[in-house]
């Protein structure tokens, strides 16, 4: 037998309560408990689904030095940016959640993707919740991927889509989105915990039997987290953000897990009249040399957004100020880390700032938390606070110190041959570490801060 009872579920994170909570205990949101009818199974009828459910999974037991590792083929989507970020391409059976704001670009990359696929042999099932057929279609008509052998289905219902699953058999499926499926067996609405747990968990089990591989499309919550439970995240085996905003050209494709390949890699992508195209040239989207001169508060260094060097340009402006507090802001850059530099070279440099704002900002728009753009921000601070010009063909790479020392940086030789191959003709690098073999470039060693400045303005 079986009844139903009351629930109130936290809508952030799943937790239950028997009652109305302000705030979940959880995760700490506020009037984020919903009521939910659930169905309350007999002990006979839940030892059933368990005992299923364990042999969708189970196997008999064997000792782990008897199994011989297979490696694992790997499947590219044909878009390089996205094949970069899942290790070189897909795992048999593996469920990749693909995470963003509105609007930013998550169902016309996949249909790219997906089409690709197609293209390729894959059998592909593009199953949208939130668009008709007619609409995929024109939106494929713009990517120019209308003649794709692509299967498409319009469903919300779980259970019309596992049957169309079974029917087609396919190697790749693409879910948009996981909040508008819904099972018919739960009374709660699309897009609720129960729901979107429910359906993540279906997919699962489906897809690890049939070795299928799965794109998840997913919505995020103002805080730019992933809508629905958090244990979404932990079901799947890949988890993409988009992390760029509306406004910008370019689109930046970052993983946060990943069982089947690196967390540290970022994807470039640019959206243009036919859909996302991918940036082969990374660092020509923040630095472009052909116009860059010698201006006070610019200087130029080489950060790294995985295996990938990317040239980037660090503005500063340091101004006397009218008010008792001088302002500090930061754009693209850790807060906290510029007031440590800041206060660095007040104590090493013997630098007066406390009568200046100081605003920093990198071009482009982009965030980056490198540690080795510490120098270029130290050179670009005192470039604009003594109204002196830093060489347009001098790149600037090394992390500061408390003490005013120059640290080393990983991946120094690939950084510097980055710079030489957009022009630069000498780097500022720590001391210690061999430079670029070029015979055109030459590197600079400084130990700290006093030897930086001195290599920068010439003693002056």
């Amino acid at each position: 037998m079986s009844r139903l009872k009351t629930v109130y579920r936290c809508q952030s994170c799943g937790f239950g309560a028997a009652k109305f909570l302000g705030q979940c205990p959880s995760c700490q949101a506020w009037n984020s408990l919903v009521e939910e009818v659930v169905e309350e199974s007999s002990l006979a009828s839940s030892s059933k689904n368990r005992s299923r459910l364990l042999t969708d999974f189970s196997s008999e037991i064997v000792s782990l030095s008897d199994l011989k590792p297979e490696t694992a083929l790997r499947l590219p989507t044909g878009v390089l940016e996205l094949d970069r970020l899942l290790g070189g391409g897909l795992v048999k059976g593996q469920i990749a959640l693909l995470a963003g704001p509105p609007g930013i670009g998550k169902s016309t990359m996949i249909l790219q993707a997906a089409a690709l696929l197609s293209e390729a042999g894959q059998k592909t099932l593009y199953v949208s919740g939130e668009e008709s057929l007619d609409q995929i279609s024109s939106r494929a008509k713009r990517l120019n991927v209308e003649k794709s052998r692509l299967s498409l289905l319009s469903e919300t219902d779980l259970t019309k889509i596992l049957s169309a699953l079974e029917s087609l058999n396919p190697a790749v499926l693409v879910l948009d989105s996981i909040q508008t499926i819904y099972h018919p067996d739960l009374d709660s609405s699309p897009g609720t915990v129960a729901q979107v747990r429910e359906c993540a968990a279906q997919i699962l089990r489906f897809s690890k039997n049939k070795g299928m591989m799965v794109f998840l499309l997913g919505h995020v919550t103002k805080d730019g987290s992933v809508a629905g439970p958090r244990v979404l995240e932990h079901i799947v085996d890949t988890v993409l953000y988009f992390d760029s905003e509306r406004q910008d050209a370019f689109r930046v494709l970052r993983a946060h897990k990943n069982r089947f390949g690196p967390t540290d890699e970022a994807g470039f992508f640019e959206m243009g009249a036919s859909g996302l195209k991918e940036v082969k040239s990374v660092s020509s989207l923040f630095f472009d040399g052909s116009k860059a001169d010698e201006k006070p508060g610019r200087a130029i260094s080489i950060a790294m957004e995985g295996s990938r060097p990317i040239l980037i340009e660090v503005q500063s402006l340091v101004v006397s100020t009218k008010y008792p507090l001088p302002r500090r802001m930061a754009t693209g850059l850790d807060l906290n880390r510029v007031l440590v530099l800041l206060a660095a070279m007040e104590k090493h440099l013997r630098l007066r700032l406390e009568d200046k704002d100081v605003f920093l900002n990198l071009a482009g728009g982009v965030k980056i938390s490198d540690p080795a753009l510490d120098l270029a921000v130290c050179a670009s601070v005192l470039s604009s606070a003594y109204d002196a010009a830093i060489a347009k063909d001098m790149a600037i790479v090394g992390e500061v110190s408390l003490l005013g020392d120059i640290g080393n940086v990983s991946h120094l030789e690939q950084r510097l041959k980055e710079a030489a191959k957009m022009g630069f003709k000498k780097a500022l690098m720590p001391s210690g570490k061999e430079g670029n073999n070029a015979p055109s470039f030459q590197s600079i060693p400084v130990s700290d801060l006093k030897q930086a400045s001195a290599a920068i303005f010439g003693g002056k």
